[in-house]
């Protein structure tokens, strides 16, 4: 009997939770293929530890190959979706395009950074959504520290230390505690420098940051920070950064050496130039099924869709129409998802996704952060420790779990490194210097 060729564009986590859950329940009715740029998951809710040095960057991702032994992955950045001829197109590393084809679809797209057409931020930005850039993060804040160190010229040294953070989000507010946390920690070890040298800056265009802890927490964390000697500027824009001169919308003028963006995330393009129907957000339209849907509310026949790039009902009263674009709600779609696709291939009636949220974690550095709850609202330590044990059981597979957990237990005994390895961007820089004497 033939198989049902399954492909899934995406190996975030919808499309490695769908990957496990359709192979252990429909094993030997699918062919699964996995289609993403990277080789791994990206456990999102860890890269503020990762940039901060709590956490080793490679236990922070999920290896596909190695968890998913008996399906198909693939290496590429998807070009188009031609869903009618069931077929995708996309481009390796190395050039070469891909042609797949298909029966069943899964879009896993995820999101990508919803950046805006501000002078200088596309040449002197630095996003925060992928690992890499958190370790490029990690290696400028401390490569900077040590530039500042050694340099007599006070303006120089203002502007190395000078960190821009936009967006209020939980990935800005985590990145920019963790950040300040770990540059603070490394101060210790140069002697030529204060904390009043650092100078940390947020900027929200919102009145409040963390909006989904409501206006109680976010004006709290407001205060935690500010009390670091942060700054926090609601309701102000980023208007210009060429160059690292920053022009904000209240009238401020400094300069900066590093601008990290985190202003929100946006479905990925690809799906817009796709042929399949899209909400008025511009993300693939479902059911609560996690089916495609038509504007008509029928089914697109072998197309699925969760994650951030999908546009999923809420059937949870008081939670909105949508489901939020969460980690939370992305793996229980993941699950639920699997689920139909094989008791659609078994000819069985589908489920639909409902999911009450369990509410929101956010670290602000070591022992601080904020947390609500199942209607409890934490702050300090005990919300510091139930945003680690959350995120703890929530990453993939046992492996990284012991891992994660090894990093943080030899943390308690030595200090976080604090090494700056920002030179591994320039390899052949030593060997071209050689050359050339």
């Amino acid at each position: 009997m033939s198989r049902t060729r399954v492909l899934i564009l995406g190996g975030g986590y919808v499309g490695l939770y769908t990957a496990l859950t359709l192979k252990r329940k429909a094993r030997d009715k699918v062919d699964i293929t996995v289609l993403d740029r990277r080789p791994y998951m990206t456990y999102a809710p860890f890269l503020p530890e990762v940039g901060a040095g709590s956490i080793e960057p490679r236990h922070a991702v999920v290896p596909l190959r190695r968890e998913l032994p008996e399906v198909r992955v693939l290496q590429g950045k998807v070009d188009s979706i031609v869903h009618a001829d069931r077929r995708v197109t996309a481009t390796t590393d190395l050039g070469e395009e891909l042609v797949v084809e298909y029966d069943e679809l899964v879009v896993a797209l995820g999101a990508v950074s919803r950046t805006l057409p501000i002078p200088g931020l596309l040449e002197f930005g630095i996003g925060f959504k992928y690992v890499e850039e958190a370790i490029s993060l990690r290696n400028r804040v401390l490569g900077r520290i040590a530039r500042a160190a050694t340099t007599t010229d006070a303006e120089l040294r203002r502007k190395l230390l000078t960190f821009v953070f936009v967006g209020g989000g939980f990935a800005g507010v985590e990145a920019f505690a963790e950040t300040e946390d770990m540059a603070k920690a490394a101060l210790r070890y140069y002697p030529e420098l204060s904390r009043s040298d650092l100078n940390f800056v947020m900027v929200e265009a919102a009145p409040r940051i963390l909006p989904e802890m409501g206006p109680e927490m976010g004006a709290y964390t407001v205060t935690e920070l500010e009390d670091r000697g942060m700054r926090v500027l609601l309701e102000t824009r980023l208007e210009s950064c060429v160059g690292g001169h920053v022009v904000l919308s209240n009238g401020e003028e400094f300069e900066a050496d590093t601008v990290v963006w985190t202003a929100g995330v946006k479905p990925s393009p690809v799906i817009q130039a796709s042929d399949l129907p899209l909400g008025p957000r511009g993300h693939v339209n479902t059911a609560a099924t996690l089916q495609v849907i038509d504007d008509s509310g029928a089914p697109i026949g072998g197309a699925w869709a969760a994650g951030d790039c999908a546009q999923v009902p809420n059937l949870v009263e008081g939670e909105g129409d949508w489901c939020a674009p969460s980690a939370q709600h992305a793996v229980r779609q993941a699950k639920h998802l699997g689920a139909n696709l094989a008791r659609h291939l078994a000819g069985d009636p589908l489920d639909e996704y409902k999911h009450k949220h369990l509410g929101v974690v956010a670290s602000l550095g070591l022992n601080k952060g904020v947390a609500t709850t199942m209607g409890f609202k934490l702050r300090g330590w005990p919300a510091w420790v139930m945003h680690r044990t959350y995120h703890l059981l929530a990453i993939p597979t046992f492996n990284r779990k012991a891992r994660v957990a090894l990093d943080w237990t030899a943390a308690v005994f030595f200090r976080r490194d604090l090494v700056s390895m920002g030179r591994i961007q320039e390899p052949r820089r030593a060997f071209e210097e050689a050359a050339r004497s």
